[in-house]
Protein backbone atom coordinates (compact mmCIF):
# COMPACT_ATOMS: atom_id res chain seq x y z
CA UNK A 1 0.00 0.00 0.00
CA UNK A 2 1.28 3.45 -0.86
CA UNK A 3 0.78 6.27 1.64
CA UNK A 4 0.66 9.82 0.31
CA UNK A 5 -0.77 11.64 3.32
CA UNK A 6 -0.16 10.67 6.95
CA UNK A 7 -1.66 12.26 10.04
CA UNK A 8 0.42 12.01 13.23
CA UNK A 9 -1.32 12.96 16.49
CA UNK A 10 0.64 13.65 19.68
CA UNK A 11 3.84 14.30 17.74
CA UNK A 12 5.29 16.81 20.19
CA UNK A 13 6.66 14.24 22.65
CA UNK A 14 9.72 11.99 22.94
CA UNK A 15 8.84 9.86 19.93
CA UNK A 16 7.28 12.42 17.62
CA UNK A 17 10.33 13.94 15.90
CA UNK A 18 11.71 10.53 15.00
CA UNK A 19 8.41 9.35 13.52
CA UNK A 20 7.88 12.62 11.67
CA UNK A 21 11.37 12.55 10.14
CA UNK A 22 10.97 8.95 8.97
CA UNK A 23 7.54 9.24 7.40
CA UNK A 24 8.11 12.60 5.72
CA UNK A 25 10.43 10.68 3.38
CA UNK A 26 7.46 8.95 1.78
CA UNK A 27 4.42 11.16 2.35
CA UNK A 28 2.98 14.56 3.11
CA UNK A 29 2.65 14.79 6.89
CA UNK A 30 0.31 16.68 9.17
CA UNK A 31 1.69 16.47 12.70
CA UNK A 32 -0.28 17.80 15.67
CA UNK A 33 -0.12 18.06 19.45
CA UNK A 34 -1.58 20.11 22.30
CA UNK A 35 2.01 21.28 22.90
CA UNK A 36 3.10 23.02 19.70
CA UNK A 37 6.86 22.92 20.33
CA UNK A 38 8.12 22.54 16.75
CA UNK A 39 7.62 24.62 13.61
CA UNK A 40 6.20 21.58 11.81
CA UNK A 41 3.51 21.01 14.46
CA UNK A 42 -0.01 22.41 14.61
CA UNK A 43 -2.54 22.29 17.43
CA UNK A 44 -5.04 19.47 17.87
CA UNK A 45 -6.46 17.71 20.91
CA UNK A 46 -7.30 13.99 20.64
CA UNK A 47 -9.74 14.37 23.56
CA UNK A 48 -11.97 16.72 21.54
CA UNK A 49 -13.66 14.46 18.99
CA UNK A 50 -15.42 17.04 16.85
CA UNK A 51 -12.41 19.32 16.61
CA UNK A 52 -9.86 16.66 15.73
CA UNK A 53 -12.30 14.94 13.38
CA UNK A 54 -12.55 18.14 11.37
CA UNK A 55 -8.78 18.56 11.44
CA UNK A 56 -8.21 15.02 10.17
CA UNK A 57 -11.00 14.98 7.60
CA UNK A 58 -9.76 18.26 6.13
CA UNK A 59 -6.35 16.65 5.63
CA UNK A 60 -7.81 13.35 4.33
CA UNK A 61 -4.94 11.03 5.32
CA UNK A 62 -4.16 7.51 4.09
CA UNK A 63 -2.86 6.54 7.55
CA UNK A 64 -3.41 7.84 11.09
CA UNK A 65 -0.65 7.40 13.70
CA UNK A 66 -1.51 8.09 17.33
CA UNK A 67 1.47 9.01 19.52
CA UNK A 68 -0.56 11.03 22.02
CA UNK A 69 -0.31 9.87 25.60
CA UNK A 70 -0.29 11.02 29.18
CA UNK A 71 2.65 8.99 30.48
CA UNK A 72 3.60 10.39 33.89
CA UNK A 73 2.39 7.60 36.19
CA UNK A 74 1.99 9.80 39.27
CA UNK A 75 0.10 12.44 37.30
CA UNK A 76 -2.17 9.72 35.93
CA UNK A 77 -2.90 8.46 39.46
CA UNK A 78 -3.93 11.92 40.66
CA UNK A 79 -5.66 13.13 37.46
CA UNK A 80 -7.24 9.91 36.23
CA UNK A 81 -10.01 11.69 34.30
CA UNK A 82 -7.46 13.39 32.09
CA UNK A 83 -5.48 10.16 31.85
CA UNK A 84 -8.44 8.19 30.51
CA UNK A 85 -9.57 11.08 28.31
CA UNK A 86 -6.15 11.15 26.63
CA UNK A 87 -5.03 7.53 26.64
CA UNK A 88 -8.35 5.75 26.17
CA UNK A 89 -10.98 8.12 24.80
CA UNK A 90 -8.42 9.90 22.61
CA UNK A 91 -7.28 6.56 21.21
CA UNK A 92 -10.87 5.56 20.48
CA UNK A 93 -11.63 8.92 18.89
CA UNK A 94 -8.82 8.49 16.39
CA UNK A 95 -9.84 4.89 15.74
CA UNK A 96 -13.40 5.97 14.93
CA UNK A 97 -12.11 8.59 12.51
CA UNK A 98 -9.78 6.03 10.91
CA UNK A 99 -12.75 3.70 10.57
CA UNK A 100 -14.83 6.44 8.96
CA UNK A 101 -12.06 7.05 6.42
CA UNK A 102 -11.34 3.29 6.08
CA UNK A 103 -7.61 3.89 6.60
CA UNK A 104 -5.09 2.03 8.80
CA UNK A 105 -4.65 3.18 12.37
CA UNK A 106 -1.59 2.88 14.63
CA UNK A 107 -1.63 3.11 18.43
CA UNK A 108 1.33 3.01 20.81
CA UNK A 109 0.90 1.06 24.04
CA UNK A 110 3.25 0.07 26.83
CA UNK A 111 5.05 -2.79 28.57
CA UNK A 112 3.45 -1.47 31.73
CA UNK A 113 0.17 -3.26 30.95
CA UNK A 114 1.51 -6.36 32.73
CA UNK A 115 1.51 -6.95 36.45
CA UNK A 116 5.03 -8.26 36.82
CA UNK A 117 3.92 -11.68 38.02
CA UNK A 118 6.61 -13.38 35.89
CA UNK A 119 9.93 -12.36 34.37
CA UNK A 120 9.07 -12.05 30.67
CA UNK A 121 5.87 -11.36 28.75
CA UNK A 122 4.90 -12.36 25.22
CA UNK A 123 2.48 -10.45 23.02
CA UNK A 124 -0.60 -12.48 23.88
CA UNK A 125 -0.01 -12.88 27.62
CA UNK A 126 -2.93 -11.59 29.66
CA UNK A 127 -2.39 -7.99 30.87
CA UNK A 128 -2.85 -7.34 34.57
CA UNK A 129 -2.54 -3.55 34.81
CA UNK A 130 -1.60 -2.13 38.21
CA UNK A 131 -1.58 1.64 37.66
CA UNK A 132 -4.19 4.03 36.28
CA UNK A 133 -1.86 4.66 33.36
CA UNK A 134 -1.60 0.94 32.58
CA UNK A 135 -5.37 0.48 32.88
CA UNK A 136 -5.99 3.34 30.45
CA UNK A 137 -3.75 1.63 27.90
CA UNK A 138 -5.29 -1.83 28.39
CA UNK A 139 -8.81 -0.46 27.92
CA UNK A 140 -7.66 1.21 24.70
CA UNK A 141 -5.92 -1.93 23.42
CA UNK A 142 -8.99 -4.08 24.00
CA UNK A 143 -11.41 -1.63 22.41
CA UNK A 144 -9.27 -1.04 19.31
CA UNK A 145 -8.62 -4.73 18.66
CA UNK A 146 -12.30 -5.54 19.07
CA UNK A 147 -13.69 -2.71 16.97
CA UNK A 148 -11.34 -2.03 14.05
CA UNK A 149 -9.51 -4.65 12.03
CA UNK A 150 -7.07 -2.19 10.42
CA UNK A 151 -5.27 -1.43 13.66
CA UNK A 152 -1.62 -1.83 14.56
CA UNK A 153 -0.73 -1.68 18.25
CA UNK A 154 2.92 -1.56 19.26
CA UNK A 155 3.95 -1.90 22.90
CA UNK A 156 7.07 0.03 23.87
CA UNK A 157 9.29 -0.57 26.88
CA UNK A 158 11.19 1.98 28.96
CA UNK A 159 11.42 4.79 26.45
CA UNK A 160 14.65 6.68 25.91
CA UNK A 161 14.82 9.47 23.35
CA UNK A 162 13.98 13.05 22.57
CA UNK A 163 17.11 14.61 24.02
CA UNK A 164 17.44 17.09 26.86
CA UNK A 165 14.46 19.14 25.66
CA UNK A 166 11.85 16.37 25.45
CA UNK A 167 13.06 13.34 27.39
CA UNK A 168 11.03 13.12 30.61
CA UNK A 169 11.87 9.54 31.47
CA UNK A 170 14.57 7.64 33.35
CA UNK A 171 17.61 8.58 31.22
CA UNK A 172 16.79 12.27 31.50
CA UNK A 173 16.30 12.03 35.26
CA UNK A 174 19.70 10.39 35.65
CA UNK A 175 21.37 12.89 33.32
CA UNK A 176 19.90 15.85 35.19
CA UNK A 177 21.34 14.51 38.43
CA UNK A 178 24.72 14.06 36.76
CA UNK A 179 24.59 17.58 35.33
CA UNK A 180 23.80 18.93 38.80
CA UNK A 181 27.13 17.57 40.02
CA UNK A 182 26.05 14.70 42.27
CA UNK A 183 28.71 12.22 43.33
CA UNK A 184 26.29 9.38 44.10
CA UNK A 185 23.20 8.09 42.32
CA UNK A 186 20.58 6.10 44.20
CA UNK A 187 18.84 3.75 41.78
CA UNK A 188 16.34 0.93 42.27
CA UNK A 189 17.35 -2.61 41.40
CA UNK A 190 13.93 -4.20 41.98
CA UNK A 191 12.35 -2.97 38.73
CA UNK A 192 13.17 -4.84 35.52
CA UNK A 193 12.38 -3.94 31.94
CA UNK A 194 13.44 -3.52 28.34
CA UNK A 195 14.80 -0.08 27.41
CA UNK A 196 13.42 1.09 24.07
CA UNK A 197 15.16 3.71 21.92
CA UNK A 198 12.72 6.02 20.16
CA UNK A 199 14.77 6.20 16.96
CA UNK A 200 14.82 2.39 16.67
CA UNK A 201 11.10 2.34 17.43
CA UNK A 202 10.37 4.91 14.71
CA UNK A 203 12.55 3.06 12.19
CA UNK A 204 10.72 -0.17 12.99
CA UNK A 205 7.19 1.18 12.61
CA UNK A 206 8.26 2.81 9.34
CA UNK A 207 9.42 -0.57 8.03
CA UNK A 208 6.31 -2.31 9.34
CA UNK A 209 4.05 0.14 7.52
CA UNK A 210 5.94 0.11 4.25
CA UNK A 211 6.31 -3.69 4.31
CA UNK A 212 2.63 -4.13 5.19
CA UNK A 213 3.00 -5.97 8.49
CA UNK A 214 -0.26 -7.79 9.30
CA UNK A 215 -2.52 -5.75 11.54
CA UNK A 216 -2.61 -6.65 15.21
CA UNK A 217 -0.90 -6.29 18.56
CA UNK A 218 2.90 -6.50 18.85
CA UNK A 219 5.50 -6.19 21.59
CA UNK A 220 8.27 -3.99 20.18
CA UNK A 221 11.12 -3.25 22.56
CA UNK A 222 14.89 -3.14 22.24
CA UNK A 223 16.66 -6.47 22.58
CA UNK A 224 17.99 -7.51 25.96
CA UNK A 225 16.78 -6.51 29.40
CA UNK A 226 18.00 -4.68 32.49
CA UNK A 227 17.15 -3.29 35.88
CA UNK A 228 17.02 0.46 36.43
CA UNK A 229 20.28 0.04 38.35
CA UNK A 230 21.91 -1.73 35.38
CA UNK A 231 21.02 1.16 33.08
CA UNK A 232 22.39 3.78 35.48
CA UNK A 233 25.66 1.85 35.87
CA UNK A 234 26.08 1.70 32.10
CA UNK A 235 25.42 5.44 31.76
CA UNK A 236 28.17 6.19 34.28
CA UNK A 237 30.54 3.75 32.57
CA UNK A 238 29.85 5.05 29.05
CA UNK A 239 30.35 8.65 30.12
CA UNK A 240 33.49 7.69 32.07
CA UNK A 241 32.26 9.43 35.22
CA UNK A 242 33.53 9.17 38.77
CA UNK A 243 30.09 8.69 40.31
CA UNK A 244 28.98 5.99 42.70
CA UNK A 245 25.77 4.13 41.81
CA UNK A 246 24.06 2.74 44.90
CA UNK A 247 21.33 0.10 44.83
CA UNK A 248 18.09 0.87 46.67
CA UNK A 249 14.64 -0.67 46.59
CA UNK A 250 11.46 1.07 45.49
CA UNK A 251 10.53 2.03 49.05
CA UNK A 252 13.37 4.53 48.92
CA UNK A 253 11.38 6.64 46.43
CA UNK A 254 7.85 5.77 47.55
CA UNK A 255 6.84 9.37 48.31
CA UNK A 256 7.90 10.69 44.90
CA UNK A 257 6.98 7.62 42.86
CA UNK A 258 3.83 6.35 44.51
CA UNK A 259 2.07 4.89 41.47
CA UNK A 260 2.15 1.06 41.47
CA UNK A 261 4.76 -0.36 39.15
CA UNK A 262 5.29 -4.03 38.29
CA UNK A 263 8.44 -5.85 39.31
CA UNK A 264 9.06 -6.84 35.69
CA UNK A 265 8.06 -5.13 32.44
CA UNK A 266 10.37 -7.23 30.31
CA UNK A 267 8.80 -7.99 26.94
CA UNK A 268 9.68 -10.52 24.27
CA UNK A 269 9.05 -9.47 20.67
CA UNK A 270 7.70 -12.95 20.03
CA UNK A 271 5.35 -12.26 17.12
CA UNK A 272 7.86 -10.06 15.30
CA UNK A 273 10.52 -12.74 15.79
CA UNK A 274 8.22 -15.37 14.33
CA UNK A 275 7.60 -13.13 11.30
CA UNK A 276 11.34 -12.40 11.01
CA UNK A 277 10.53 -8.70 11.39
CA UNK A 278 12.16 -7.81 14.67
CA UNK A 279 14.21 -4.77 13.64
CA UNK A 280 14.97 -3.49 17.14
CA UNK A 281 18.61 -3.20 18.26
CA UNK A 282 20.17 -4.17 21.60
CA UNK A 283 19.40 -1.60 24.27
CA UNK A 284 23.03 -1.07 25.28
CA UNK A 285 24.06 -0.27 21.69
CA UNK A 286 21.17 2.15 21.45
CA UNK A 287 22.03 3.72 24.81
CA UNK A 288 25.54 4.52 23.54
CA UNK A 289 24.06 6.26 20.51
CA UNK A 290 21.48 8.12 22.55
CA UNK A 291 23.94 9.45 25.10
CA UNK A 292 25.87 11.07 22.24
CA UNK A 293 22.62 12.52 20.94
CA UNK A 294 21.16 13.62 24.28
CA UNK A 295 22.68 17.08 24.52
CA UNK A 296 22.23 17.83 20.82
CA UNK A 297 18.41 17.90 20.83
Amino acid sequence: MKYNRIYIAGAGGMLGSYVYNKFKQIAQIKATDIDVNETWLSYADVRDYSSIENDILDFSPDLIINLSAMTDLEECETDYNNCFSTNTIGAINLMEISKKLNVPYMFISTAGVFGGEKDFFKDMDMPIPLSIYAKSKVFAENYLLTNYDKTWIFRAGWMMGGGKRKDKKFISKIMKQIDSGVKELFVVDDKLGTPTYTEDFANSIFLHVTEELPYGLYNMVSKGDASRYDVAVKIVELLNLDIKVTKVDSLFFQQSYFAPRPYSEKLLNDKLDQLNRNYMNFWLDSLQIYLKEYNEN
